[in-house]
């Protein structure tokens, strides 16, 4: 890895997509154990999976890795705290604005 060159992985995984009253959720597990890190973009091959409601449907699917160079990893890295910040900046109240 580069300081501005990215590499490019591919990997098989499995995709798992809930759709049960406790549990909505996607997840994606590399079959290699190939890991994700900041920056990195990852796409899964194939149709979308439609889970029906009451189910959990798991398949096993390609994916291509794009790994983040050394420059890209450190800036989302620095600006990743600022991105969560934000999420942090709310509040409420039971004051009614008109």
């Amino acid at each position: 890895m580069g300081l501005l060159t990215r590499d490019v992985e591919h990997a098989p995984c499995t995709v798992e997509v809930s759709h049960c009253f406790d549990s909505l959720h996607a997840h994606v597990r590399f079959d290699n154990g190939a890991v994700i890190h900041p920056g990195d973009e990852v796409k899964v091959h194939g149709a979308e999976i439609m889970a029906p409601y009451g189910e959990v449907v798991r398949e096993a699917r390609q994916a291509t890795i794009i790994r983040a160079s050394a420059l890209e990893r450190l800036w989302t890295r620095w600006t990743g705290d600022f991105e969560v910040m934000e999420l942090c900046e709310f509040s409420f109240s039971e004051e009614v604005t008109l």
